[in-house]
């Protein structure tokens, strides 16, 4: 946070080994009390004790399921007189890292603890893949085989499925790449090649969805414009 540096919870990795869970995992919350502390904290640095009128924007992964959403949108509503924009974040990261039509896009953000590939057609979801694994999860000798092919598989499943020609679309524009993965050069240069198109860099691919969802937030105050919702996870 600018003036603030980062703000953490003294109470994280606070296990007799320093290890203590942290309280999001996987894009999920697994420790309501230490996030809803965190939450609390940053909401006091940034907002003060007065939130009347203040808005929050909250992303989550796209494929995160209602309950996880629900859960999310139940501690911010303990602080206080707060609205809340909920959105994905493939729809934050298009709209940083993205271009400006609203035609097919393709964002890959590639996390440390998850990947996912989403299509966006008209700013909405209208497929996406998620696998649960990320860097943190990966040798560092094989990382850059390992992710891409990762990326390649969900990219030729959505390919099998799409009827109205959107992927080839959105991949004749180049994916969007987001998250740690899109720093290292051996990932991009490889997904570029076997995709055979250029890929789209934000400036600072790992804050690309925090920094977009900024966009949006900024958007909302000028012109009270709300985020499309977000589609539910589907069976597949």
């Amino acid at each position: 946070m600018p003036g603030h540096g980062l703000v953490a919870d003294p109470f994280l990795g606070s296990g007799p080994d320093g290890d203590g869970e942290r309280p999001v995992r996987r894009g999920r919350i697994v420790d309501p009390e230490s996030c809803g502390r965190l939450i609390g904290r940053i909401a006091d640095a940034a907002l003060g004790p007065d939130r009347t009128d203040s808005v929050i924007v909250l992303s989550h992964p796209v494929l995160a399921g209602a309950v996880h959403r629900n859960a999310a949108r139940e501690l911010l509503a303990g602080l206080g007189p707060t609205r809340v924009l909920i959105l994905s974040s493939a729809r934050a990261a298009a709209a940083y890292g993205g271009p400006r039509d609203a035609g097919p896009l393709l964002v890959v953000d590639m996390g440390a603890e998850l990947t996912e590939v989403t299509l966006l057609v008209g700013g909405r979801i209208a497929d996406a893949r998620q696998a649960e694994t990320g860097l943190s999860d990966l040798d560092p000798a094989t990382l850059p085989a390992t992710l891409v092919g990762t990326v390649l598989d969900m990219v030729k499943s959505m390919w099998r499925q799409d009827r109205h020609g959107a992927i080839r679309g959105a991949l004749r524009k180049g994916p969007v790449l987001a998250g740690g993965g899109a720093l290292r050069p051996e990932v991009t240069d490889r997904i570029a090649r076997c995709l055979g198109t250029p890929v789209r860099l934000a400036d600072d691919p790992s804050t690309t969805v925090v920094r977009g969802a900024g966009q949006i937030l900024s958007s909302v105050l000028r012109h009270g414009v709300t985020p499309a919702p977000s589609l539910p996870r589907r069976t597949r």
